[in-house]
């Protein structure tokens, strides 16, 4: 028995045929509908990139406890305990966060691992003059696109661009490795977050695309101008049609060698991304609406042979690993607080009544399927806030010496091992790195003070909260029971008006 895990970056649910959208151009993902169960509540943990994928390893949430970050060294990571059972685990993947301080323990968890150099502000070639970077970035960005801009000057065709080496080294390792057995497979394409870069043939699928149009948004408020935003969805649009179709090879290659016997497929993303709903580009400085906390998840399961299905029960990213271990008979370890998906996909099992979600020091999220429930900070300073952690790392740099300097021995949490951590000052808004990027674009401030709730079924699309005080406090229940489940630091009650 195998596994293939295809793992997209801001994959947008809301824009795929197969969940109902009628214009983008993306018929292997109706074709892998079709082939799959399809799961249509499956909603994000922690937000964004490594936080999500540190749950991926671990079954449990990120966010209550720290930002962005390596693996912990009390951490479970079910890649490794797969890899230790006897179960051969590679890794292809063109996610630069990977081999930046903030991603450093992920990838030697796998036996193997292929890294395609060149996404977003990749430190790829080297170039001393400097480029001409847009003044209106903001400063984050400005970085990024610097290295952008050199990396491009080596990319001259669709083979060149990072994705299809992903896609073509993830072929040939099934054409060296398909008939052997017991292995895990994560083939993980960075798009299409953006930058929305695709070659000429996808853009013309958009007809009114200006292909002259900047590919890169900045996060926050979207802009007045009404054909940039029409351009940067379309530039959105064309990268996705450029994954469908490399989509499409990787089930040729399943249906050629009759793989859907013998080996389960997960089709998956972190997180989606707005592209001017509610207002907002991005994903990180504004509540998380289900254009980026409601997922898309395809999964076929050789076990039960289950496929152009749909699957309604509550899921989430920390469910992937229970999973994963399921498949090869590896025992889950305690501290994985996620589910196994084997019986929800025989026969949609209910494996939980609600979902948490959120970023480190922003909104806490609550959904049970039909209410999303957004709690926001209770006070300015987002205070009181601290990191929990025995790596030090944000992103793409190291915890400041005086960030350190804040550090204190906090208790064992229950699912450290008895290790004790240090705690300390987050600093948002107050000077240190942080996640949040709150620096980017125009930062809503305001709207991470406001608690949201919705109802799905009579708003879908969350453009009209409602007041009711009944809801709210089933909602609230939920929350501060799954927060004690996980072992939350008093504080995250403490900021958000829980206590």
């Amino acid at each position: 028995m195998k596994i293939i895990m295809l793992m997209f970056d801001s994959l947008n649910r809301h824009m795929l045929s197969s969940y109902g959208c009628d214009w983008t151009h993306t018929p292997s993902f109706n074709r892998l509908a079709e082939k799959t169960v399809k799961f249509n509540n499956c909603y994000i943990g922690s937000m964004p990139c490594m936080p999500a994928r540190r749950e991926l390893h671990t079954g449990r949430y990120n966010f209550l406890h720290r930002s962005w970050g390596p693996l912990e060294p009390f951490d479970d990571s079910a890649i490794e305990l797969m890899t230790k059972n006897g179960i051969y685990t590679h890794l292809i993947t063109d996610h630069q966060h990977y081999w930046e301080d903030g991603g450093a323990t992920f990838h030697n968890r796998y036996n193997s691992y292929e890294f395609i150099r060149g996404q977003e502000g990749d430190r790829w070639y080297g170039e001393v003059k400097e480029p001409e970077v847009p003044e209106e970035m903001a400063l984050q960005k400005k970085i990024l696109k610097r290295y952008d801009m050199v990396n491009r000057k080596h990319i001259k065709k669709e083979a060149d661009q990072s994705q299809s080496k992903v896609f073509e080294r993830g072929l040939a390792f099934l054409k060296d490795n398909h008939k052997a057995d017991n292995w895990f497979l994560q083939i993980e394409s960075f798009d299409p977050h953006e930058p929305f870069m695709s070659p000429e043939k996808y853009k013309e699928l958009y007809p009114e695309l200006d292909v002259r149009s900047d590919d890169w948004p900045n996060y926050g408020l979207a802009p007045e101008d009404e054909k940039e935003r029409r351009d940067t969805r379309l530039q959105y649009a064309a990268l996705l049609s450029m994954c469908d179709v490399n989509l499409s090879h990787l089930l040729d290659f399943m249906d050629e060698h009759n793989m859907w016997e013998d080996t389960m497929l997960i089709v998956n993303t972190d997180h989606g991304f707005l592209l001017n709903e509610h207002e907002y580009w991005g994903k990180m400085v504004m509540p998380f609406y289900n254009e980026i906390a409601h997922t898309p998840l395809f999964i076929w399961d050789p076990r039960y042979q289950k496929y152009n299905e749909a699957r309604e029960s509550l899921v989430q990213m920390i469910d992937i690993p229970p999973t994963l271990l399921g498949f090869f008979n590896i025992d889950k370890p305690k501290d994985m607080e996620g589910r196994s998906l084997e019986q929800t996909i025989d026969h949609d099992e209910k494996i939980r009544d609600a979902a948490l979600f959120g970023l480190h020091g922003g909104h806490i999220c609550v959904t049970d399927g039909r209410y999303v429930y957004m709690r926001g900070l209770a006070n300015k300073e987002n205070a009181p806030l601290y990191q929990y952690t025995l790596m030090p790392m944000h992103s793409r740099q190291r915890f400041l010496p005086e960030q350190i300097q804040t550090a204190r021995l906090a208790d064992p949490f229950d699912f450290t091992k008895k290790c004790q951590v240090l705690r300390m000052d987050a600093g948002y808004f107050g000077g240190f790195p942080d996640d949040m990027y709150s620096a980017s674009g125009k930062t809503p401030i305001d709207d991470l003070h406001k608690n949201f709730l919705f109802d799905l079924e009579t708003d879908p699309e969350q453009k009209i909260p409602i007041s009711d005080s009944k809801i709210e406090q089933r909602m609230v229940e939920y929350m501060i029971l799954l927060m004690q489940k996980n072992d939350a630091p008093i504080e995250q009650y403490q900021r958000t008006g829980l206590r």
